[in-house]
């Protein structure tokens, strides 16, 4: 399906909707599609002028019963509309776009086509949801210095970012320990980027004020918020926003973060917190992974989708919200890891979620390539491994996440 994303002048409340009208209807100015259809007129004299037909057999066919009348009534009285959704969100991991990285010097080396980098059936998928979100791990500048003693910092060339556009991405993350790797001037620019292109970001901003509001996604009568923060430094060197200066939302202390998501819920019909957080390149959950996130659902995250640490970490459900503790890498780096693009299908009638479904689009990154898993056999290797590391949690053979029976 074509995206688009209208952003509102006086909010930060983004409209998903699909580009262009089928036949036979219209689109109105707010992106509401209305059916049209040729009205007909009636001659009520039962003449017929043009054909020269005879006027007493005109009226013998319009002398209708009572019971004809009601019938005729009844066949063109409208279809009750039908305001049922089933509307797709999607997640992937850490993505880098850093020119000097290896993943992207691949890139660069293999045509600039980031098909010979992802799957395509990984963007189709990613090009199909109705709302696309992806980490953005590194920042977009031609500016700033490196963060001195930063063992890796990572910048990417502001061009690079309509890369988001052909993987069909709707948002970005920005709370994360890489966003700010150039300084402030870097960081500036990232949002600047990012505004000009159309994209919305969450978890970061000019001031505090900015880094904390959650961003409303609109589908049809559904307002989807995210919101986004950062515990991922063991050495805190990406700065947290204040009132007058830029930066990320930290999550050290849960108390703004809390109370973002407490907003969230009462502006929104479904929440989705997304922490950076944990230890890199391990399964092994820390402690205030597992503590915070009850925190987070009890102020009223509807599910809880983690990043940082560079591999798949575990799933869990708490009071029926999952828990994706952290989707690892997307399309990072040459390391072989198992991947996943994670969506949550959100169906319901008006405004009033019914169902809530989660499933597993597994692959695997290797040697700067991203590539769904295609056989029977990938795909239940990679469940089954989800299974193992995660607690409590089931994932059948269509990939689909349940609590364990």
């Amino acid at each position: 399906m074509k995206k688009r994303i209208i952003a509102s002048l006086f909010s930060i409340t983004f409209v998903i909707t699909a580009c262009g009208a089928a036949e036979g209807s219209a689109v109105s100015g707010d992106g509401v599609t209305a059916n049209t259809a040729d009205s007909a007129s009636f001659d009520t004299s039962g003449n017929d002028s043009a054909s020269g037909a005879d006027s007493s057999t005109d009226r013998a066919s319009a002398d209708l019963t009572t019971e004809d009348i009601d019938s005729n009534a009844l066949a063109n009285t409208e279809e009750p509309v039908d305001d049922s959704f089933s509307y797709t969100l999607c997640f992937a991991g850490d993505i880098n776009f850093d020119d000097t990285w290896s993943n992207m010097v691949y890139y660069h080396n293999n045509g600039d086509n980031i098909y010979n980098c992802i799957d395509e059936d990984f963007i189709n998928e990613m090009n199909a949801a109705d709302i696309m979100w992806i980490n953005n791990e590194f920042t977009y500048s031609d500016g700033g210095s490196p963060m001195p003693g930063k063992a890796y910092t990572f910048r990417a060339n502001p061009q690079n970012v309509y890369i988001l556009n052909q993987l069909g991405v709707d948002i970005v993350g920005l709370a994360n320990n890489h966003v700010f790797d150039y300084g402030e001037e870097a960081f500036l620019d990232t949002l600047d980027t990012l505004e000009a292109d159309g994209i919305p970001y969450v978890g970061a901003g000019r001031n505090i004020e900015e880094a904390m509001s959650p961003v409303y996604m609109q589908l049809g009568d559904l307002t989807i918020a995210y919101v986004a923060a950062s515990r991922a430094e063991k050495n805190k060197m990406t700065p947290e926003a204040t009132e007058s200066s830029p930066g990320i939302l930290r999550c050290y202390d849960t108390e703004k973060f809390v109370a973002e998501i407490k907003a969230a819920s009462e502006n929104a019909d479904f929440v989705i917190a997304l922490p950076h957080w944990g230890t890199e390149y391990s399964t092994t959950l820390e402690k205030a992974q597992t503590s915070t996130a009850r925190e987070y659902i009890d102020a009223g995250a509807d599910v809880i989708i983690g990043a940082h640490s560079h591999c798949l970490q575990g799933m869990e459900y708490y009071n029926g919200a999952l828990i994706a503790y952290s989707l690892g890498n997307y399309w990072f780096n040459e390391k072989t890891l198992d991947t996943m693009l994670l969506e949550v299908e959100i169906s319901g009638t008006g405004s009033t979620i019914e169902s809530v479904e989660v499933q597993m689009i597994p692959g695997t990154q290797s040697g700067w390539v991203t590539t769904a898993a295609d056989t029977p056999e990938e795909k239940e290797r990679i469940y089954s491994y989800m299974e193992s590391i995660s607690i409590d949690v089931e994932v059948d053979e269509n990939g689909y996440v349940h609590p364990a029976s």
